[in-house]
């Protein structure tokens, strides 16, 4: 097969966990060509003759074993999207509005005949932080809202909870307040809400405080439906709350519990019939807290700590949906 990868710039990839580049890893030595550009660098234009198929200048490239260089460029040439077997949208957060733009061009390039994975619209329907509101059944109490009133009455009523931001990543702008042993609010709630908010004009979530995270925060991966069966906890260190790899948090791969297994075979049907074939929930002691869809990570250090390989998983889910 022709892959073509939409992802960051090749250079800033980490090649010691990076999973974009273990699944590039794994499709070459099966023999499939890969193929790069960046979101930045998709384009759509009409003229007089009509409209042109949503293009970009592409790289071929050899994935290496080499930590750097870790690819070899083979040639660059600009390519019709539809041209590619498969076309794999694995650009990072955060989901801002060139992301979603670029979801519209991806769209395009389906009507054109392309095979995008995950599919455009799946990723504009599912923000990470607010689609785990289909499924109350697992996740903690939860507050949306952007209202300061509201926001303060569920953290005095919860009394430990986290707050954060709807388009953050890596841990950046989650707050813990906890109100003090004579039951009176945290001192810093009003400034962290404010802040949060923007004085009410930007919305965030709430959620009671899952004292499961010193066990680490799981990040469980399904592909195609199915849950890849470790999952690898990202465990605080230091005195955090955060337990994100960007935050300082420490991997550690484990078998999945009976109630990780529950959660993700009551979604993962729905979600891969709607064109996501790689998600990544994110589940504490046993509730959902987010479900991650625009470029799951964690291969590289599940492979290396049990030996399950998940890229190999990921291809063949891959090369099974591009048939």
């Amino acid at each position: 097969m022709k892959l073509l990868f939409v992802a960051d710039p090749l250079e800033a990839f980490s090649p010691k966990k990076d999973s974009t580049l273990a699944m590039m890893r794994e499709a070459a030595r099966r023999g499939h060509a890969v193929w790069a550009c960046e979101p930045r660098q998709l384009r759509w234009s009409s003229g007089g003759d009509g409209a042109q198929p949503v293009s970009a200048p592409c790289r071929h490239v050899e994935p290496l074993d080499t930590a750097r260089p870790w690819f070899a460029e083979i040639e660059v040439v600009h390519c019709a999207l539809r041209d590619f077997d498969a076309v794999l949208m694995r650009k990072d957060p955060p989901f801002d509005s060139e992301f979603f733009y670029a979801t519209h061009l991806l769209e395009q390039a389906e009507r054109e005949g392309a095979r995008v994975f995950n599919r455009p619209r799946a990723l504009r329907d599912h923000p990470e932080k607010l689609s785990i509101l289909e499924w109350p059944q697992f996740i903690p109490r939860t507050l949306v809202s952007r209202d300061p009133a509201a926001l303060r009455a569920f953290a005095r009523e919860q009394g430990d909870v986290i707050v954060k931001p709807l388009d953050g990543m890596g841990g950046s702008g989650v707050f813990r307040l906890r109100n003090g042993a004579d039951g009176a609010p945290d001192a810093n709630l009003g400034v962290v809400l404010e802040t949060l908010t923007d004085m009410g004009r930007r919305t965030i979530m709430a959620q009671a405080f899952i004292a499961q995270i010193a066990q680490g925060d799981k990040r469980v991966l399904v592909i195609g439906g199915e849950p890849v069966p470790y999952a690898l906890a990202r465990i605080p260190q230091g005195g955090e709350t955060r337990g994100n790899l960007a935050a300082g948090g420490l991997g550690r791969a484990q078998e999945l519990t009976a109630q990780d297994l529950a959660i993700a075979r009551a979604m993962g049907p729905t979600l891969a019939a709607r064109g996501l074939l790689l998600v990544g929930l994110d589940i504490i002691g046993d509730r959902l807290t987010e479900i991650n869809v625009t470029s799951p990570t964690c291969f590289v250090e599940i492979r290396d700590q049990t030996g399950f390989d998940v890229a190999a998983r990921f291809v063949d889910a891959l090369e099974q949906a591009s048939a």
